[in-house]
């Protein structure tokens, strides 16, 4: 049978990273959690679960987290995962299934639903498949961002399962990733644009910001999802 390891990036991550683990307890034969200097009950929690812990300043770079997680893993294969998302108990069975018969596939797509205020949203891109378990050695991270890129060689199959993801708690919650992402995204900008003009600042700030408005709530559908979609 084919081991697995779980690998989390974790950052003042208390309230939901109990959960998290709990829903990999029948799953995982090694959880690695690698932590972006947590100064909550973070390390404490994640210890209480006999997990290896890996402390890693990020400076908004993701993608070098993932890699120094799979980098220190010891599986056959790595299921890739957030501190707010949970494994459901038959989702933890087809993945154990499928890993130990995988065929022709290297890697793994499967169902990710986000739950927003007493909601699971169906439209939006807010539950659809997502690449979050792959064979060690055939895929890495390659980018440098709080948006992690995954770069797979070889064919990425699916699993027909969800994995249930827990982001907000509250629309203060959405406002402060919101700031946190943007405030990276800005440092990033500024460190590849040695010279800014106001057309550029305008441009990222007004029309980028309306682009994606209409490509979410319009395009995708985000407007199917009622309040909670425009929210």
């Amino acid at each position: 049978m084919d081991k697995l390891s779980v690998v989390i990036i974790t950052k003042d991550e208390e309230s939901k990273i109990g959960n998290c683990l709990k829903s990999l307890q029948n799953l995982a034969d090694e959880i690695i959690i690698v932590d972006d200097l947590s100064r909550d009950k973070t390390i404490e929690i994640c210890k209480n679960f006999g997990t290896k812990i890996i402390s890693s300043e990020s400076n908004g770079d993701f993608d070098k987290q993932r890699n120094l997680g799979i980098y220190n893993a010891s599986g056959d294969w790595i299921l890739q995962m957030d501190a707010d998302e949970i494994i459901p108990v038959e989702t933890a069975m087809r993945i154990r299934n499928t890993i130990n018969s995988p065929g022709k596939f290297v890697a793994f797509k499967l169902k990710r639903k986000n739950y927003f205020l007493g909601h699971f949203l169906k439209y939006a891109g807010a539950y659809d498949y997502m690449t979050k378990i792959f064979k060690k050695g055939s895929a890495k991270y390659t980018g440098s961002s709080v948006h992690e890129t995954l770069s797979v060689d070889g064919q990425i199959g699916a699993i027909d399962v969800d994995i249930e993801h827990y982001p907000y708690r509250s629309v203060s919650q959405v406002i402060q990733r919101s700031n946190f992402y943007s405030e990276v995204e800005s440092n990033l900008f500024v460190k590849e644009n040695k010279k800014i003009s106001i057309k550029q600042i305008k441009g990222q700030l007004i029309w980028k910001a309306l682009k994606l408005f209409w490509k979410i709530y319009f395009k995708k559908k985000g407007y199917k999802d009622g309040m909670y979609g425009l929210a």
